[in-house]
């Protein structure tokens, strides 16, 4: 199998849920610049597979979201996470899907594709850009 084999085998549908999820957390994001990988951490709140991460990065860049350069992206949008409006608390047994601590209270970003989290109170904040 050559390389443009593998690619077309590995390949993730744009329209797949986890990278319509990720291309909305991408679309929040409250930074003029980051690096690659703390992005990519970022990214892993919604997927840990390779190719859905790439293809959340490649789709990102093709539809204006953010502009890649020598593993800097800098998001294009400035509309942020507002805690009040698009950060929902709910009580329940959860795990955190950044850290993995196990959580009482947590709580999710309602995003256009869908909800993201749970996550830890510190790690909402990570997540959302509001602490680095």
């Amino acid at each position: 199998m050559d390389r443009e084999e593998r690619r077309m085998a590995t390949a993730v549908d744009a329209d797949d849920d986890r990278v319509a999820l990720g291309l909305a957390l991408l679309e929040r994001l409250e930074h003029e610049s980051l690096e690659l990988p703390d992005v990519v951490d970022r990214i892993e709140t919604v997927t840990s597979d390779p190719a859905v991460t790439r293809t959340i990065l490649d789709e990102a860049e093709l539809r204006g979201i953010i502009d890649r350069e020598d593993g800097i992206i800098r998001p294009k949008s400035r509309q942020y996470v507002s805690f009040e409006q698009d950060v929902i608390t709910k009580e329940g047994e959860f795990t955190c899907r950044r850290c993995g601590s196990s959580l009482s209270t947590g709580h999710f970003i309602n995003l256009d594709a869908g909800e993201l989290g749970p996550f830890g109170s510190s790690c909402i904040r990570k997540v959302t850009g509001r602490d680095d």
